[in-house]
């Protein structure tokens, strides 16, 4: 059903994104190794401000109840381009090392034409995701040596809870004729987070939650793996990441068109991002 490739394509040009990250990558990298500057030692429980910036490449796998018709839903990322208005998405994290809350967000504009009896019913999809959480670093251990960034190494495993509000909005058009249809719903969740120094430079985090509970969503699960490598982007504190994550949403609710709305659906793929700390 080529309206529902739309909302797939959430999630970015990711060879152009791709690019520019690599070119950043090797700016980072080569100002390390070429022009090495003494790193400042500084407070480790200092508040700090982490932006990430990132590009999620998500497939979607899944089924999808709307106007009526159930529709199985296999979109690849490859599918991406051909329906994509505009996207953007990010994640800011304020934390002091033992506490911290989060704040991330996707949004998508997509159009497409999809066959409706005989004729061309024109939808413009646009699909919002913001998540807010808040987190605690339950148990630390210090590993050997530091970080290029002058903090001490550590395994760490910090619970998670929060929001997650998701927003579908879609625009129909056939002819002269027009409707818009809004559907949102906000899933609670609980969860952890474990973050690992591997090296002075290489560092791991991984996070799962699972919510809805049937306040919004039936169910949702989130589940990223990242690794990161630490370097410095104008003299300033950088984790440039690559990894993989998956949403899973069982929404059944609301109206479109005098139907009743469903979505159970995966998004997954890998991701690339940079993370700036201030």
């Amino acid at each position: 059903m080529k309206c529902l490739s739309g909302i797939s394509t959430a999630h970015i040009i990711f060879a152009a994104c791709i690019s520019a990250a690599s070119i950043a990558s090797g700016q980072a990298l080569g100002a390390d190794i070429l022009a090495p500057q003494p790193v400042a030692k500084f407070d480790e429980r200092r508040w700090k401000v982490i932006v990430s910036p990132y590009i999620w490449a998500a497939s979607l796998d899944g089924h999808a109840n709307i106007m009526g018709r159930r529709t199985n839903i296999d979109v690849p990322f490859s599918d991406i381009f051909e329906n994509l208005d505009f996207s953007a998405m990010g994640n800011v994290e304020v934390t002091n090392g033992l506490y911290g809350v989060y704040f991330d967000g996707q949004y998508t504009k997509t159009s497409q034409d999809e066959s409706f009896h005989d004729q061309t019913l024109g939808a413009d999809v646009t699909m919002t995701t913001l998540s807010a959480g808040a987190f605690f670093r339950a148990v630390e251990v210090p590993l050997e040596g530091e970080t290029v960034f002058g903090t001490q190494r550590v395994f760490a495993i910090e619970p998670t809870a929060g929001l997650r509000w998701t927003q579908l909005k879609v625009d129909f058009m056939l002819d002269r004729w027009s409707e818009r249809r809004k559907l949102k719903w906000t899933d609670p969740f609980v969860g952890a987070r474990i973050q690992a120094d591997l090296t002075d430079r290489w560092h791991l985090f991984a996070e799962a939650d699972v919510g809805g509970f049937g306040a919004g969503a039936d169910l949702s699960a989130q589940g990223q793996a990242y690794l990161g490598y630490r370097t410095h982007i104008f003299n300033q504190p950088a984790l440039l990441r690559f990894g993989y994550r998956a949403l899973y949403q069982d929404y059944d609710g609301g109206d479109v068109l005098g139907h009743r709305f469903k979505w159970n659906v995966t998004e997954h793929g890998p991701v690339a991002g940079v993370s700036l700390v201030f």
